[in-house]
């Protein structure tokens, strides 16, 4: 139809909005398998094609931007202007591939700044949108023509950023120095994991920036980047080392519960000794083994998570602790932590089975009693699975947050 009709590309709705800018504000219609993998499972699961509906909405996009650029009855200012509007909004919502297909079309709008003076990789850094800002690896020769880019203008926004020409990436640097929206800020569980990913965001932006404007000063309170970054995110540290510590508590807790549960299954010996020798009537049993290795696991693994949530709550909380040795001790204090429940769990069922190994009759009860015994690990995994998520990803996954995309604009 729209090929047909061309003008159906220009044509507004009751909200004075084209079909271009309708998909422009609908990042959803673009997002494919780049969601969670609960997400992505639960959508085959349901039958719901995402990726269908993802390479529908790109090949729509590219048929617009076609139609508009060809369209005789507009200038190509008027839609070059249309499509830059587009291109911030866009990028605030963090619709990145819309904005490939756009910047696709119209190559030259990837120079363009919106009515403050920010490029969209400005607009990246602002809200934190990790997609669009790695495409700055692909530019090449482009990428030194933005970032060495000077402005003439101080950043209405930023009354800080106040010096004469300031670089385009140094008020990036600014920018990732401040806290952004709540909305972005709480993409990540917990206050620990949100000043990490901060971090990480400053460190990724001032790997661009030439090492003499790392140190200069703004005008309005007289800090570098790191000491305002260090300013805007107080308040966001002291939160990150109270989550911290009260999470690692919690987890001791259970850990050093599972340490006494555990002793006491170890000292009372399943099936009970021999008396004439002390030794394990059940020794020669399978699974009286299986319950010694396990209780061991388990044993060990609770001692391990403690140490680990000990050594969180001992810990100095210093800014720099939250990029690395926190979310690293935090991720190895839960995997022992659940290692140890599923190895009691495993000498639970091993107990049951040498209890009812004599009764041929009712072998039907440790096999039940067994399944029933793992459901409170799956429940601990589904209830934590963001925790979980967002631990094991910004820990060992982090790397993988800021990288070259294969694709580009």
């Amino acid at each position: 139809m729209l090929e047909v009709l061309g003008d159906l590309a220009w044509a507004r709705d009751s909200d004075d909005e084209t079909a271009l800018g309708i998909l422009a504000r609908k990042p959803s219609a673009f997002a494919g398998e780049s969601s969670t993998t609960l997400k992505t499972l639960i959508a085959k699961c349901f039958g719901t094609n995402t990726i269908s509906m993802q390479n529908t909405a790109i090949e729509l996009t590219k048929l617009l931007c076609e139609t508009m650029s060809s369209d005789d009855h507009k200038s190509f200012r008027e839609t070059i202007d249309h499509a830059s509007e587009l291109l911030f909004e866009a990028a605030r919502l963090g619709n990145y591939k819309f904005l490939a297909v756009v910047i696709g079309s119209f190559p030259d709008l990837i120079f363009r700044k919106d009515e403050t003076n920010k490029s969209i990789f400005h607009i990246a850094v602002l809200h934190r949108h990790a997609s669009i800002f790695n495409h700055i690896h692909n530019l090449g020769l482009q990428k030194d023509l933005i970032m060495l880019h000077r402005v003439r203008y101080p950043d209405q926004e930023n009354p800080s950023i106040n010096q004469e020409n300031p670089s385009i990436i140094y008020i990036m640097l600014h920018l990732a120095a401040k806290l952004p929206s709540l909305d972005r800020l709480t993409i990540v569980s917990g206050a620990a994991l949100q000043m990490q990913r901060e971090l990480l965001w400053f460190k990724e932006v001032e790997n661009l920036t030439q090492p003499s404007e790392r140190e200069k000063r703004d005008s309005k309170y007289k800090l570098t980047p790191r000491e305002l970054f260090t300013k805007e995110h107080e308040k966001l540290r002291k939160d990150g080392e109270e989550w911290m510590k009260s999470t690692a508590e919690q987890g001791m807790i259970v850990a050093t519960l599972i340490t006494a549960v555990v002793f006491t299954t170890a000292s009372s010996v399943p099936g009970g000794t021999n008396g004439e020798n002390g030794t394990p009537s059940n020794i020669t049993k399978t699974m009286f083994h299986v319950f010694a290795v396990s209780d061991s696991v388990a044993m060990c693994s609770s001692i391990i998570s403690t140490l680990m949530f000990l050594s969180i709550i001992t810990s100095r909380y210093a800014e720099e602790d939250f990029l690395v040795r926190l979310p690293l001790k935090l991720a190895a204090g839960l995997t022992a932590l659940l290692v140890s429940m599923m190895a009691l769990m495993v000498s639970f069922s091993a107990i049951y089975f040498l209890n009812y190994s004599q009764l041929s009759k009712l072998k039907w009860v440790p096999v039940l009693t067994s399944a029933l015994s793992f459901l409170p690990a799956a429940l601990f995994v589904l209830l934590q699975y963001h925790l979980l998520h967002d631990v094991f990803r910004s820990t060992f996954g982090s790397k993988h947050i800021f990288r070259p995309d294969k694709s580009t604009f």
